[in-house]
Formats: structure tokens, sequence, C-alpha cells
């Protein structure tokens, strides 16, 4: 029997961005159930408390759209009895290294040359594209573990945002979940205590200087344009979305209403 979790927001010390997506409308006048469906950034700095909270909630699977290099750099989940955890990269470890590293220990001349001028947000929105293009063989496996048994699940990668992000909204695209609903679950990302913590080398103001700041912000913004992207993307390549589920996905009606039954009230 799944949990039935706080009407507030628990505060967790360790995890950034975590919350409930339950309460959303879909189009044809149900709402995704409470305590089946969680998204948040990675679970590596959980506090015990928080690793108290997070067991509480009834999980049966965890996934994790890290890749071995965001695992290296923040560290492994922490583990939580009973719950499978699925490492399910949605990005290759080589892909953007060295733009990272880049991000992290570059001085603001490289800073400027490297996402000045609209690069940073352009670099999102291909993002945002080719996870949804090239990863269908990952969006299915999520969505065929829903629709047989993995819930409740939570879905995370850093910062909650992005890969997680994407992965919720397929997710809730594929119950039917309305499109300015889903576009408002993921822009609340941006609020203050949800966002991810940057982490840049060295020391001193110049380091998390405004300009800096304001460099890095689409890097670690949740903006329409950045989701719109990825809807439009299945549009362009697939027609609809459901298309997309049946084609790109693989997902028989018989899936799509067991993930129904699964999610919804």
């Amino acid at each position: 029997m799944t949990q039935q979790v706080p009407s507030t927001e628990p505060e967790l010390a360790g995890v950034r961005n975590f919350r409930d997506v339950g309460g959303l409308p879909t189009v044809d006048g149900r709402r995704v159930r409470h305590g089946v469906l969680f998204r948040s950034g990675h679970l590596a700095h959980a506090t015990e408390q928080d690793a108290e909270f997070l067991a509480s909630l009834g999980l049966h699977t965890i996934f994790d759209f890290r890749n071995a290099a965001d695992q290296k750099l923040e560290g492994p989940d922490v583990e939580l009895p009973g719950v499978r955890n699925v490492n399910l990269p949605l990005s290759d470890p080589a892909h953007g290294a060295e733009f990272w590293t880049m991000v992290r220990e570059g001085d603001i001349e490289q800073l400027r040359g490297l996402l000045g001028d609209g690069r940073a947000a352009a670099r999102m929105v291909t993002s945002y594209r080719m996870i949804v293009k090239d990863r269908t063989g990952e969006h299915a496996r999520v969505l065929r573990a829903i629709a047989e048994d993995s819930v409740p699940v939570l879905m995370h990668c850093a910062a909650g945002k992005d890969r997680a992000g994407i992965s919720i909204a397929v997710t809730l695209l594929a119950v039917g979940v309305e499109r300015d609903a889903i576009l408002a679950d993921y822009l609340e990302s941006n609020a203050k205590h949800r966002r991810y913590r940057v982490k840049r080398s060295g020391s001193g103001d110049s380091v998390y200087s405004p300009e800096v700041m304001e460099l890095l912000s689409p890097l670690f913004d949740a903006r329409a344009e950045y989701l719109t992207a990825a809807v439009e993307s299945i549009e362009e390549t697939w027609g609809d979305v459901d298309t997309y589920l049946e084609q790109g996905l693989g997902l028989t009606p018989a899936t799509r209403e067991r993930l129904r039954e699964r999610l919804l009230d």
C-alpha cells in the first residue's frame, strides 16, 4: 500500500528539489495520485533524517539518471532499505566533460567565450532535444517499469531539473496530464530552496561574481523554452505525442492504461 505524504513539503537538509508530483490535472478530468510519483536532485548528501523521511514514503524504485562523472563528483545515492536503485544515465559521461570542467574552473574570460551571447541557453535547448530523441530506450524502460510494479517511484538526476525534468514530463504526457500543468511543475525547480548549489573552484569574490552567476544562470535555470523545445522535438520527429509513445517508446495501449491505473486517481 502506498504511503500518503504530508501535505506540507518536507524541509530536506541534504536533498534539493524534492517534491511529490501528485495533484496535477489530466485532460480528462483526473489527477495524478499523491504518494506515487516523486522527483528530486541527487540523494548522495541526504542526512540521516532525510533518509528516514525518504524511507517513510514506501518507495519501490529510485531511478538515478546521473552518469558516472556525475556520481564521481557528488557520490552515490544513500541506500534506503528495501528500495530498488536503478542507474539509468541519460547523458554520456564523456559528453560535455570538458565543458563542465570549464564551468567549475574557468575564469571570467573563458566563461564569456563559453556561455556568453546566448550560447549557454542554446546548449540547454540542444541538450533537451537530444535527450528526448536519443534516449527513447531509457524512457521506455522507465515507463514500462512503472506500469509493471515500480511505484511509488522517485526520479532524480543531479539537480532534479533537466534529465529528471524531461523524464517526469514524458511520464506525465503518457498519462494525459495537461501541458500547462506539466510546465508549471517543471518551473517549480526555480524556487530558491530547490535550486542546485553551483560549485566553483577557487576563492575570492570573483569566483561567484554577479557576472559569473549571470553567465551560469541559463545552465541552472528551469526555463519554459527548454521544456518546450523537448516537446517540439517530439512533435517534429514523430508528429504527435501519441505516436511518440507508440512508435518512439513502443508503448502499447495496454501499457499506457496500466500507467494510468498506477499513477492517477
